[in-house]
């Protein structure tokens, strides 16, 4: 399958091709291991409220636990099998696979203040879902920027944003916020039914951000997947 016609059966879907970048058998052979013979890595991603416009409905029909994660893989691993792929998720773990790194490989971005990996168009509202090793080359573009949006923020609003004061740009502080998120879980105005407030202050891909039952759908999984981890 052309990455053509990749690229159109993942908008179907409401996905994006992220970008991905060759293999390299010095440095991956945690790939290697698990697809000896690949090639090359791309990544799919979800950017704004695309994935909710086009397929929310199929996700939500699943049900609990973890819609997202279980639709994703029904999703995917049809498209990386028809393309000689394997798929892989970064919710499948531990171990977890280092789609962070690869994710900095194939688009150049970078962490933000948050942690939240920041893209210079649509800012923090984007995230990877999946990642599909193939045994071909494939003539990939590099990233085309690489300055970072945050070196160049000198307020910082999203780290004044927080209402506890969970993120200081070197730590997160992930208890404090989730006993914010639960307490305020009515309040229309706090976290859990707008959205991370911090992530909202952030002024770089506004026009991308999800929209308020989308981001209240992303943080009830969160929170709910931080208390059962305590």
């Amino acid at each position: 399958m052309p990455l053509s016609e990749l690229t159109q059966a993942l908008a179907r879907h409401g996905l994006r091709l992220r970008g991905g970048f060759a293999t390299d058998g010095g440095t991956d052979g945690d790939i290697l291991s698990a697809a000896p013979g690949t090639r090359s890595l791309i990544l799919i991603g979800n950017v704004g409220s695309e994935l909710w416009d086009k397929s929310g409905a199929e996700i939500a029909a699943l049900g609990e636990p973890d819609p997202l994660d279980r639709w994703t893989r029904s999703v995917i691993e049809p498209i990386a099998s028809s393309v000689n792929g394997v798929a892989l998720f970064p919710f499948a773990g531990p171990p977890y696979w280092p789609f962070q790194r690869w994710a900095e490989r194939a688009e150049g971005v970078r962490n933000s203040p948050l942690g939240i990996q920041i893209h210079p168009e649509f800012g923090l509202w984007h995230a990877y879902r999946a990642a599909i090793l193939l045994p071909g080359e494939l003539n990939l573009p590099e990233p085309q920027w690489r300055s970072h949006p945050c070196d160049t923020c000198a307020e910082r609003p999203c780290l004044s944003a927080c209402p506890v004061g969970a993120f200081t740009g070197t730590t997160y502080e992930v208890d404090h916020c989730v006993d914010h998120v639960v307490s305020s879980r009515q309040d229309d105005q706090a976290c859990f039914q707008r959205g991370c407030l911090a992530r909202i202050a952030c002024p770089v891909g506004g026009a991308w951000r999800y929209e308020r039952e989308h981001a209240a759908f992303h943080m009830d999984a969160f929170v709910t997947a931080r208390l059962a981890a305590r």
